[in-house]
């Protein structure tokens, strides 16, 4: 995935983005005109800058702080207008909240065109990008239960019945062209992959993109905007009250693909199991949108391009400090080799079920 810069002359993604702290949470916050009672608390993200803070007056909200340099302004901008779109057809996504501030300022500026995402000057220097977001708690899926599954199907199939109803003209397309050639060659042209392994390696990820463009082109897929990163951990599942049942958090990487991107990461990671989840998934997603069958050929390349855009996206993240403490096995051969042989199953897997379809 090649990275995408703003015009809003962000600071770098290094170790500026890494300290940003809570003062600067709590200055930003009071420059949106949400006042914090000092109250903050740093939520686990890799990718951006998230913080819990209690407000004045009473409310709780989560800022997120976009990384530098990873998307457009018009790129934020569609993935707000979704969310929105989504709230306003009483999908339950969190979508980000529209920012009031209570005095001009040359230390904060909302966005004309999208009153949810500000730009925001530090005292450090720093700008980012800035959006709030109700909290909304919960607890992870029961993917083992076919009525949770079938929730969870009937979700994505209204998330998608939204999707249809525009495009996006910015968001990237999720495709092998952006999640697997683009990553491999960043791979193979900032040198990370182990020289011990290398050549196993490029063999293992060219022969696993080869058949994943070959299911993709056989199959052209019809597209929809979709959340893009549906996995359990972006479900928050509350049991009772006003927002009871599934909830969708993060749509950081929406896009547009296959609807079956949205479903697969939902299924469980052992494979005998994987049949009778999927049934319920689409039970009830057909409860809401028809479902092309042929599109369950490309859950395995999907799979092989989220691994090797997965490694790329540690390769372009490097340089943040929390990057090599959480990933310190990244540079060993033996990540690499793994990463060979498990690409090579890929292809075992894609090859089985081209036939079998």
């Amino acid at each position: 995935m090649s990275e995408h810069f703003s015009a809003a002359a962000p600071a770098p993604a290094g170790r500026a983005f890494a300290d940003l702290d809570p003062d600067a949470v709590l200055q930003a916050l009071h420059l949106a005109g949400l006042e914090g009672d000092g109250r903050l608390l740093q939520l686990n993200s890799y990718e951006n800058r998230v913080w819990q803070a209690h407000l004045d007056d009473g409310r709780v909200v989560v800022a997120k702080f976009y990384r530098p340099s990873r998307w457009t302004d018009a790129q934020i901008r569609e993935e707000h207008a979704f969310a929105h779109a989504l709230a306003e057809q009483d999908v339950p996504v969190v979508a980000p909240l529209r920012l009031t501030p209570a005095w001009l300022s040359e230390e904060l500026r909302v966005d004309a065109l999208c009153p949810s995402l500000a730009h925001v000057r530090t005292e450090g220097g720093g700008m980012y990008r800035l959006a709030v977001s109700e909290r909304r708690v919960g607890h992870a899926p029961e993917l083992e239960s076919a009525e949770v599954l079938a929730r969870l199907g009937r979700l994505v199939g209204r998330m998608h019945r939204v999707g249809r109803q525009a495009t996006f003209q910015h968001r990237r397309p999720l495709s092998v062209q952006t999640l697997g050639h683009a990553a491999r060659q960043q791979l193979i042209d900032t040198g990370v992959v182990h020289s011990d392994t290398e050549s196993a390696w490029l063999r293992a990820s060219a022969e696993a993109l080869a058949c994943a463009e070959t299911q993709f082109e056989r199959l052209a897929p019809s597209c929809v905007r979709l959340h893009g990163d549906m996995h359990p951990g972006n479900v928050l599942w509350r049991d009772e009250g006003q927002h009871a049942g599934p909830n969708v958090v993060d749509l950081d990487d929406c896009g547009h693909g296959p609807a079956i991107q949205d479903l697969w990461m939902l299924l469980p990671g052992e494979r005998e199991a994987v049949e009778a989840s999927l049934y319920h998934l689409l039970d009830g997603y057909r409860d809401v949108m028809p479902f092309d069958d042929r599109e369950l050929l490309l859950i395995e390349p999907l799979r092989t391009l989220r691994m090797i855009h997965h490694s790329a996206w540690i390769a372009r993240r490097w340089r943040d400090p929390a990057f090599p403490v959480a990933f310190p096995w990244f540079a060993s051969p033996a990540y690499w080799q793994q990463q060979a042989t498990e690409l090579w199953e890929q292809v075992e897997r894609m090859r089985s079920a081209a036939c079998a379809g």
